[in-house]
């Protein structure tokens, strides 16, 4: 199985201390009041697997990056929320409001090639972050001038701009730096290209972008819950688009964009211009701490085999017989998220294993995150959260 790609900027190494960043210290609560999801440490257990199944080479990547930001509450709370966590009015809560970490977890599935998907994995969240530290400046300064935007557009935007960004360097429209220098060059070949399925997961918030036919499934009260919608070139809205912008979707072997490409949206492949968009569709949930399991990220091809219900079911249960075999006794003992956590481990390993064993043949990456909160066993072992 190939490697799946562990990012870590050196932050998430010092990420939990008591009393760190995104809340007081342990303990400090007001007896008999309930802490705001604003102010909950939170740290995700998570798990990667990939392999290339039957194809000559692997052209996925995934990425797993821990406390890769921090963004004030105000990018997810609104004003009535602020005020309630901090009892002042809401231009004084919007000042005082804390950070949140943000974890991101992504999978990438790459054709015609493996350099479009792998550069995704590298660079999608350090663009991402820098779009994020402008957006926060810009909606401090829009709540000084008492105008609003709306928490769902103000994402739109900054996961828009951050995947066309990326987009654009990958094409060789934009500069990037390479071995320390800023060069201007596609980063492959013309029909290499990559769709993207991004979860940004905070304390509060799960948001997602997607762009292509990868799929995020949250796990909710034993039920599946899709916060992405597959984008096929015979989807109703998607055809449209297609249309109108001269191209044909043409049912030969599948439907594709005009007799190439079954996909649609994705980065790179600038052969299939102006057709092919790198623009994602994005969902801003917010987080049921008691009924939500687990959130699964994949490509196309553990769905074309594994139902949501059953993928839910079974990364549930993998869970769930980790920590009874192991009495939640995490073998690393740090609680740093720097590394994936056994028990989602399990699931992902168990997910690819499950879609080989059902006939998938191609490349397959999946991701599982954990977000139940889990009780510290009789030994007081850390474990993750």
């Amino acid at each position: 199985m190939a490697t799946p790609r562990v990012l870590d900027n050196g932050a998430a190494r010092a990420a939990y201390p008591a009393g760190g960043a995104g809340g007081p210290a342990p303990g400090s609560r007001a007896r008999g009041k309930r802490r705001s999801v604003y102010l909950a440490e939170y740290a995700p257990a998570w798990g990667s697997a990939a392999t290339r199944g039957r194809r000559a080479a692997m052209e996925d990547a995934s990425a797993a990056v821990p406390r890769f930001a921090e963004v004030p509450a105000r990018m997810l709370a609104g004003a009535r929320e602020l005020d309630a966590l901090h009892g002042v009015g809401s231009a004084a809560a919007a000042a005082a409001a804390p950070k949140l970490p943000l974890h991101l977890f992504a999978v990438y599935d790459g054709h015609g090639g493996s350099e479009v998907a792998n550069y995704c994995g590298g660079r999608m969240h350090v663009v991402l972050k820098e779009a994020l530290g402008r957006a926060a400046t810009a909606r401090a300064g829009l709540e000084e001038s008492g105008e609003r935007l709306d928490i769902a557009e103000l994402w739109e935007k900054v996961f828009g701009g951050c995947f066309q960004r990326v987009d654009d360097e990958v094409l060789g429209q934009a500069s990037r730096f390479c071995s320390g220098e800023a060069r201007c060059k596609p980063v492959a070949a013309g029909d290499v290209g990559s769709t993207a399925a991004v979860a940004v997961v905070c304390s509060s918030h799960i948001i997602v972008a997607n762009c292509g036919d990868s799929r995020v499934v949250l796990s909710r009260g034993k039920e599946p819950v899709a916060l992405s919608d597959d984008h096929k070139p015979d989807r109703e809205d998607e055809r449209a688009r297609i249309e109108a912008a001269g191209g044909r979707v043409i049912d030969w072997n599948g439907h594709r964009v005009s007799g190439g490409q079954s996909l649609h949206r994705l980065a790179g492949d600038g052969y299939g211009k102006p057709f092919l968009i790198p623009t994602p569709e994005i969902k801003v949930i917010s987080r049921a701490k008691k009924d939500d399991d687990c959130l699964i990220i994949a490509i196309d091809e553990l769905w074309d085999v594994i139902s949501n219900v059953e993928a839910c079911k079974v990364a549930r249960l993998q869970i769930l017989q980790w920590h009874w075999k192991n009495n939640g006794v995490c073998s690393d003992g740090g609680g740093v998220p720097t590394i994936s956590h056994p028990a989602a481990q399990a699931a992902a390993d168990y997910l690819v294993k499950l879609a080989l064993m059902k006939g998938s043949a191609d490349n397959i990456t999946v991701t599982v995150i954990d977000l139940k909160l889990r009780k510290k066993t009789k030994d007081k072992s850390i474990c993750f959260l």
